[in-house]
């Protein structure tokens, strides 16, 4: 497990995120939450959120606002620099990924690519 700091790789959650997921921690009984990026749809990657019960040895971990967030060593060059948002569009409130890695996404938003 590697505890990163702000000079370290770096993945981010804003206040509304980190509210959203502490609550959803709580309501699943998870340890933490484990962000990746899977090859998937047109534009190469696509984000994944899900819950962590278990923390890998080779895991980066990042806490902000008491949120754990775990990201695996693949998904980290990907990732880095990425914030979390929670936005409310419309009727709807989801999660924004503000990737500064993220080259160009796909017209319905749901991948990204990232330069080689």
């Amino acid at each position: 497990m590697n505890i990163n700091t702000a000079t370290a790789q770096t993945v981010l959650l804003s206040e509304a995120a980190a509210a959203r997921v502490s609550n959803q921690l709580a309501k699943n009984a998870a340890k933490a939450l484990r962000f990746a990026a899977k090859k998937s749809g047109c534009s190469g990657y696509s984000y994944v959120l899900d819950f962590a019960n278990e923390i890998d040895s080779d895991d980066h971990v990042f806490e902000m606002y008491g949120v754990t967030v775990v990201v695996d060593p693949v998904s980290l060059p990907i990732l880095n620099g990425t914030m979390i948002d929670y936005v409310s569009e419309g009727l709807n409130q989801t999660f924004k990924f503000i990737n500064p890695k993220a080259t160009d996404e796909c017209g319905c938003g749901e991948s990204f690519a990232v330069s080689a």
